[in-house]
């Protein structure tokens, strides 16, 4: 299994340096090239994923390392269904650099397989955790799609791109925030039936909701105040490592009843 994990990874890197190669020097083919191997990446991922699972005998989001594995092949999957849906290469880099990353940072945790924790055998174990890995892989993207909208911005104020990113951005956090308040809202009812009580204020419980908080004011901004353009760019990249620090920095610096996660 570890041989396909860095097979995955290594494929995933690849696919990041032709992507950037052929964005510096204009080489569609090597373009092409890229996507296949980063799709080649994809399906090594899932086939490690699901083989793990089986091993394991549940979904594979139980720890550290499996969350983060997950994370990545979250961003992955969204990656490659804005990319065949409104064929968003505007995106491609940045996402396939984090779709990386995480999985790096997957790679430097602990891998063997563990028995779940009496507290996580629930029916709510799936839910919980698969929402809240593919609602950090919809903010990643939509700092992804900020980042990617002021270098857009910088060269070409004017270009007919920056209303589509602008958009797919906006969605991205939009969806991410709903599947945020699904994480909490099942999260608590968890807490009810595991601990008995909704919420403890445990610090990952706390930076869910800092998280939360921050979201929804980028679509009340969005929404009520018509915020647009390089100022709502600038919030989602500003955003991201509080997403990084809600999933690697509280179960680092401030351990809790959630530091299996």
């Amino acid at each position: 299994m570890d041989y396909l994990f860095f097979a995955g990874l290594i494929t995933y890197f690849i696919s990041l340096v032709l992507q950037f190669i052929a964005g510096v020097w204009k080489k569609e083919k090597l373009k092409k090239i890229a996507w296949y191997l980063f799709m080649a990446g994809a399906v090594l991922a899932t086939v490690y994923l699901v083989i793990r699972g089986i091993r394991a005998g549940r979904l594979p989001m139980s720890n550290q390392f499996e969350f983060a594995a997950t994370f990545s092949w979250g961003i992955a999957l969204i990656l490659i269904i804005m990319h065949y849906t409104i064929h968003a290469d505007w995106i491609t880099t940045p996402g396939i650099f984090m779709t990386w990353a995480i999985l790096l940072y997957a790679a430097m945790q602990p891998r063997e397989i563990t028995e779940l924790m009496p507290a996580l055998r629930s029916i709510w174990f799936g839910i919980h955790i698969g929402s809240a890995a593919f609602a950090y892989a919809s903010f990643m993207l939509a700092g992804a799609s900020g980042i990617r909208y002021l270098l857009i911005h910088k060269k070409s104020p004017d270009d007919e791109r920056l209303e589509e990113i602008d958009y797919f951005a906006y969605r991205l956090i939009a969806i991410g925030l709903l599947l945020l308040t699904v994480t909490i809202l099942i999260g608590a009812v968890w807490a009810e039936e595991a601990w008995s009580a909704f919420w403890t204020w445990d610090p990952k419980e706390v930076w869910a909701l800092i998280t939360w908080i921050l979201y929804s004011i980028y679509l009340h901004l969005r929404l009520s105040k018509k915020k647009k353009g390089v100022f709502m760019a600038w919030y989602a990249i500003i955003a991201i490592p509080v997403v990084l620090f809600t999933f690697i920095g509280v179960n680092t610096l401030m351990p809790g009843l959630h530091s299996y996660s």
